[in-house]
C-alpha cells in the first residue's frame, strides 16, 4: 500500500486517537494528504499550531450532517472514523445524543464514502460494544454492524468497510488513568472495583494497530489485536504507590471484566501471525487477504481481561504512564 498516493481523512481527527494517528501517519506513511475532520473549531485551531505541516488539511464538519461528510469525502481514498460520544456515564443519562452520534453517523459516513467512492473506511470500535452493557456499548456495536453489513452494498465493492476494536488505551480522554493522575496530590484515589481489570495498550500501539488494519482489510472483518491486561489496583501502585485505595463501587453501564471476542465470534475467528485476530461476517469468510493461514480458535476460547494472554505488571504500567505523560 503506496501512503503517498493517498488522501487520508480522519473523523474526529483532534481527539487523543486522530492527534496521534497524525503524529504517526506524518512522521512514518507520509500520505498525499491527511484531513482532520471535527466539529470543534477550538481543537482544530489549537492542533493546527501543533501541525505545521503542508500535507494536512482541516475541516469543521460534524458526522451528523451527511452533506457535510460528502463534500469532505471528495477525492478521498482512505477513510479512519473516529468520531464518537464516548463518555460512558453520561451517555446513560443523556442516550439521544449517543445514537445521533454513534449510530446515525456511522451510517452517514458510510453512505457518504460509498457515494464518495472512498476506496477503504475503517470504523474505530471499542471492547465495550462485545455483550455491551452500556448504552455506548450498544451504540458501537450497532456502529459495527452497519458497517460490516453495508459491503452487500457497495459499487463492484469499489468500498471497502470494516471495524478496528480494541480495549483501554493508556492516557486516552476519559480513561482512568488521567483520573488517578490528578487524585495522587491528594493521597487518595477512587477505584469502583478493586477486582477489575481491563485490556490496556498505548495510544501509539492503538494507531499502529489500525494502520495495520487499513493496508489489509478487505472488507467485513472486525479486528481484534491481541494486547495484555492489567488489573486496576496494580495500576493505581503504578501512579500512587503510598497513595490510600478509596472503592466507591460501580457505576452505571460498568463491567468488571471486559471482553473482547463474544461467544458467537469464537467459530469465525482466526489468530493471524499471533498479532491479532480477524472475525468474518461468517465462516466462509477467509479466502482473501493474509489470513487465509490464520489460525482457527479451540472450542471454549475466551478472550477476556481476567483471562489475559498476557499480564501488565506495576513496572510495565508505571513504564507505560510516564511514556505517556512525556
Amino acid at each position: 500500500m503506496d501512503w503517498s498516493t493517498l488522501t487520508v481523512l480522519v473523523t474526529g481527527g483532534t481527539g487523543s486517537f486522530g492527534q496521534k494517528f497524525t503524529e504517526v501517519v506524518l512522521k512514518d506513511y507520509r500520505p498525499k494528504k491527511l484531513i482532520i475532520f471535527s466539529r470543534d473549531e477550538l481543537k482544530q485551531s489549537e492542533m493546527a499550531e501543533c501541525v505545521r505541516d503542508p500535507a494536512v488539511a482541516f475541516m469543521l464538519g460534524d458526522v451528523r450532517d451527511k452533506d457535510r461528510l460528502l463534500r469532505a469525502f471528495e477525492g478521498v481514498e482512505v477513510v479512519v472514523h473516529a468520531a464518537a460520544l464516548k463518555h460512558v456515564l453520561t451517555r446513560e443519562f443523556d442516550a439521544s445524543e449517543a445514537v445521533r452520534t454513534n449510530v446515525l453517523g456511522s451510517q452517514n459516513v458510510i453512505d457518504a464514502a460509498i457515494d464518495g467512492g472512498v476506496q477503504k473506511a475503517l470504523l474505530i470500535s471499542t471492547d465495550k460494544a462485545a455483550y455491551p452493557v452500556s448504552l455506548y456499548g450498544a451504540s458501537k456495536l450497532c456502529a459495527e454492524r452497519i458497517f460490516v453489513s453495508s459491503n452487500a452494498f457497495t459499487r463492484d465493492g469499489r468500498t471497502r468497510l470494516a471495524c478496528a476494536r480494541y480495549g483501554n488505551v493508556m492516557g486516552s480522554r476519559g480513561s482512568v488513568a488521567p483520573l488517578f493522575l490528578r487524585q495522587r496530590p491528594l493521597g487518595t484515589l477512587t477505584i469502583t472495583d478493586p477486582t477489575m481489570t481491563r485490556f490496556m495498550m498505548t495510544l501509539e500501539q492503538g494507531v499502529r494497530f489500525v494502520i495495520r488494519c487499513i493496508e489489509v482489510m478487505q472488507g467485513g472483518e472486525v479486528f481484534v489485536p491481541k494486547v495484555p491486561s492489567m488489573r486496576i489496583t496494580d495500576l493505581a501502585k503504578a501512579i500512587a504507590p503510598e497513595a490510600r485505595l478509596k472503592t466507591i463501587g460501580r457505576r452505571v453501564g460498568e463491567k468488571i471484566h471486559e471482553v473482547l471476542l463474544t461467544d458467537d465470534e469464537i467459530p469465525r475467528t482466526r489468530l493471524v501471525n499471533d498479532e491479532f485476530f480477524i472475525v468474518a461476517p461468517d465462516a466462509n469468510g477467509y479466502s482473501q487477504g493474509p489470513w487465509v493461514q490464520g489460525k482457527p480458535l479451540p472450542n471454549g476460547y475466551a478472550y477476556t481481561s481476567d483471562r489475559g494472554v498476557r499480564w501488565l505488571s506495576v513496572e510495565d504500567l508505571r513504564r507505560m504512564v510516564e511514556a505517556d505523560e512525556a
